[in-house]
């Protein structure tokens, strides 16, 4: 064969249940097809059609991941090399939070992903991963047991916080910090109630709680109480103990809430027999 014909075997990219190669991996993804204001002449013949394939992502994960057992999703750095600090961290709590009998699911891509995927793996935990289209190659590591692959960000964050008991956050980038935020916004806002979220990699936080502290606080902008919301610690025995003590105290107050219920509705029913004897 000359080699002019000779073609690299390549791994290419994931468009969804698609895989993509050579001349036919082009970088526009789904998400920017969408969003991108630019495309706006196509949206009356394209947008209708997307909506069903957005329905068909959102069906796939709600039917996926419908039997979890509970869950922890656990965000970091793609860029984070293999033995680094944080991939030792993710590691660590990978496995610690498995053998506490918490499925783990992470964005299933290198970095900090892969090495929490890879602890609660070797734990015997089951490993999950939420992979996305992006215009760069990635691909789902190899230490995860299930994986589903989306297009859309929003369809894929909403696996994130439906089926997670809680998020734990090691250092990372923007899609991190993205993470962080939206959990803080859904707990601050009572969207989700008793969802612990814990930063891990204390010393990589610090800049940025110092300026929620003595900024945002400061100038009101958010409550004290709500920089309470985070959990921060490099202790993975300690954040796996607030993660649990967190559930159980939610368990406790459903319970409650149940038995008032029936108490509730059994007055309702002695009234109601008093009323028709008289």
């Amino acid at each position: 064969m000359s080699q002019s014909n000779h073609r690299e075997p390549g791994r290419g990219r994931q468009r969804g249940p698609v895989t993509l190669r050579r001349q036919a991996a082009t970088t526009k993804t789904a998400d920017q097809g969408l969003l991108d204001s630019r495309t706006r002449a196509d949206w009356k013949t394209k947008d209708s059609w997307r909506a069903l394939r957005i329905l068909s992502e959102f069906v796939e994960g709600f039917d996926t991941l419908a039997d979890l057992p509970p869950a922890v999703s656990v965000f970091g750095s793609a860029r984070s090399k293999p033995g680094s600090s944080e991939c030792q961290l993710a590691e660590a709590v990978g496995a610690a939070l498995a053998r506490a009998g918490y499925a783990v699911i992470t964005g299933g891509g290198p970095g900090v992903m892969e090495a929490a995927n890879r602890g609660a793996s070797e734990a015997g935990g089951l490993s999950v991963g939420l992979g996305i289209e992006l215009p760069f190659e990635q691909g789902i590591n190899e230490w995860v047991d299930l994986a589903i692959d989306f297009r859309y960000f929003f369809a894929r964050k909403t696996m994130f916080v439906k089926y997670a008991q809680a998020f734990v956050v090691l250092p990372g980038g923007f899609g991190t910090l993205d993470e962080l935020f939206e959990a803080l916004t859904l707990v601050q806002t009572g969207k989700v109630t008793r969802f612990p979220v814990v930063l891990m990699g204390a010393g990589y936080w610090q800049g940025l709680l110092d300026w929620l502290r003595d900024t945002m606080a400061a100038e009101g902008k958010i409550g004290p109480v709500d920089l309470e919301l985070i959990c921060v610690t490099d202790d993975v025995a300690t954040a796996v103990r607030h993660i649990v003590e967190a559930e159980a105290a939610l368990s406790t107050e459903q319970e409650a809430v149940r038995e008032e219920a029936v108490a509730r509705a059994a007055a309702d029913q002695r009234a109601a027999a008093d009323g028709s004897e008289r």
